[in-house]
C-alpha cells in the first residue's frame, strides 16, 4: 500500500486544526514551569539550597515528571530581601509564565508571595516560611505549605518548658514575621500553664551582635530562655550564648531552626539544648530512612528539614497533578485532593488542615553530637488555629 504524500500546506492545516482543538491536552503535552524563589546568596542560602534539592529529589523518584508532566525550572534569588520581594516574585509570574511558585524561607518575603499568588491564581507551594498570614488571612484555594506556622514549634515549646516546671522566661528573637509569631505561640501555650514571659528581647534581622543583650539576660536571671534564630544567626548565638556562660546557669530552649542544619558549625556549644520542630534527623522509620539514604547518594550530603519540606514541597505538587491529570488549570479539584490526603512524608504522615498547613507531629529532640535526636512527641497532630482564613 503506497502511503499518502502531504504536501506542506496540507501539513499546516492540519496543526492549525490540532492546535484549535488541543486544548488542555495541548497544554499539558508542554513542561509544566516551576519558579524557584529561594535564598541563594546570604543567611539563608543553604536552606534554599536545601529545599531545592529536596524538591528535585521527589521528581527525580518519579522519573523526572509529575502527573505525567515534564517540568522546567525558573530560578530566582530572592536574598531573603522583603523590598525585593514584588519585584522578584512579578518576574516569575509576568515575565516568565510560571505555573507554579515554589517558596521561599523568609517570612517578610513569602507574605508578599502570597499576595502576589492570591491575585493572580498562580498556583503557591511554600517550603519553608512560616508567616501566620499565608495560611491565615491570606489563605486561599492555590495556596498551600509543607512545613509549619510560625505558631506551631513554638507553641509545642511552651507546653514543654511550662511541663518543666519553670515560671519565669525571658524570650529572644530577631524583629520580624517569624520571630514574632514563633514567641507568640510559645507565650499562648506557657502563659496558658501560668508561666510569665518577664522579658521580650529583639534585634533587627539579620544583626548578630549578641553581646548586650546576653548582659541583660544575665541580669535578670529568669528561669530559661526561649530563642528563635535559624541559619547563620543560630550558629553565631549558640556559640555566644555558651561562651557567655549562661547555658550552664540558665537552660535555653528554642523553635527547631536553632539547630537545624547548623550542628556542625555550632560544635560543643549546641550539645544537650532542647528544641521542638516537626521533623529530627534521628527519626527512625523506614520512610525517613529512605529519604535520607537517596538524598546522601543524590547530593553526597546529609538532608535536614529544609530539604524535607522540599521534599514533601514536590510531593504536594504531585498529588494535585495526578487528580487533575496535569492540568494545573483546575484548581478546585487540586484543592479537593489534598484537602483529603494524608501525604506519606519522612517527618511521618500528616494532612493538610482547611487552611492548607499542615496538621502534623511536634516532636521534641535534643542535640546528641551532630544530631537532633527525637526523644518523644512534644504536642500530638497539632492544627494551626489558621485565624482569619476564609475560603
Amino acid at each position: 500500500m503506497t502511503p499518502k504524500i502531504r504536501t506542506p500546506l496540507a501539513a499546516l492545516a492540519l496543526a492549525a486544526a490540532a492546535a484549535l482543538t488541543g486544548g488542555p491536552a495541548a497544554a499539558q503535552a508542554s513542561k509544566l514551569k516551576i519558579g524557584l524563589m529561594l535564598p541563594y546568596t546570604g543567611t539563608y542560602a543553604a536552606l534554599g539550597v536545601a529545599i531545592e534539592n529536596g524538591f528535585r529529589l521527589y521528581v527525580d523518584e518519579q522519573g523526572g515528571k509529575l502527573g505525567g508532566r515534564e517540568l522546567e525550572f525558573v530560578k530566582v534569588d530572592d536574598e531573603s530581601d522583603p523590598a525585593k520581594a514584588v519585584d522578584n516574585v512579578n518576574k516569575l509570574i509576568k515575565r516568565d509564565n510560571v505555573d507554579v511558585l515554589v517558596g521561599t524561607v523568609h517570612s517578610g518575603v513569602a507574605m508578599a508571595m502570597g499576595k502576589a499568588a492570591k491575585d493572580s491564581g498562580t498556583m503557591l507551594i511554600v517550603p519553608n516560611a512560616g508567616a501566620v498570614a499565608v495560611t491565615g488571612p491570606m489563605c486561599a484555594k492555590n495556596i498551600f505549605r509543607s512545613s509549619f506556622s510560625n505558631w506551631q514549634p513554638g507553641y509545642a515549646m511552651g507546653e514543654v518548658v511550662a511541663k518543666k516546671g519553670h515560671k519565669k522566661v525571658v524570650t529572644i528573637t530577631w524583629k520580624y514575621a517569624a520571630g514574632d509569631e514563633s514567641v507568640g505561640g510559645f507565650k499562648e501555650s506557657f502563659t496558658k500553664a501560668g508561666g510569665q514571659i518577664v522579658k521580650e528581647l529583639t534585634l533587627p534581622f539579620p544583626n548578630v551582635e549578641f553581646q548586650a543583650l546576653l548582659t541583660e539576660i544575665a541580669s535578670i536571671k529568669p528561669d530559661a530562655v526561649y530563642t528563635f534564630f535559624a541559619g547563620g544567626g543560630a550558629v553565631k548565638f549558640v556559640k555566644d550564648y555558651d561562651a557567655a556562660g549562661l547555658k550552664k546557669t540558665i537552660p535555653l530552649y528554642g523553635a527547631g531552626f536553632l539547630t537545624d542544619g547548623t550542628l556542625e558549625a555550632q560544635g560543643a556549644a549546641a550539645e544537650g539544648l532542647l528544641t521542638t520542630l516537626h521533623y529530627g534527623d534521628g527519626l527512625d522509620t523506614p520512610r525517613n530512612n529512605a529519604f535520607r539514604l537517596g538524598y546522601a547518594k543524590a547530593y553526597k550530603l546529609q538532608p535536614d528539614v529544609y530539604a524535607m519540606q522540599g521534599y514533601d514541597a514536590a510531593q504536594i505538587l504531585a498529588i494535585g497533578l495526578k487528580a487533575t491529570k496535569g492540568d494545573i488549570a483546575k484548581k478546585t479539584e487540586f484543592a479537593a485532593a489534598l484537602e483529603k490526603a494524608r501525604i506519606d512524608s519522612p517527618r511521618g504522615a500528616f494532612a493538610l488542615g482547611k487552611n492548607h498547613n499542615p496538621v502534623q507531629d511536634i516532636y521534641l529532640r535534643q542535640v546528641v553530637g551532630k544530631e537532633n535526636k527525637v526523644i518523644g512527641v512534644a504536642s500530638k497532630q497539632l492544627a494551626d488555629p489558621g485565624r482569619g482564613c476564609k475560603m
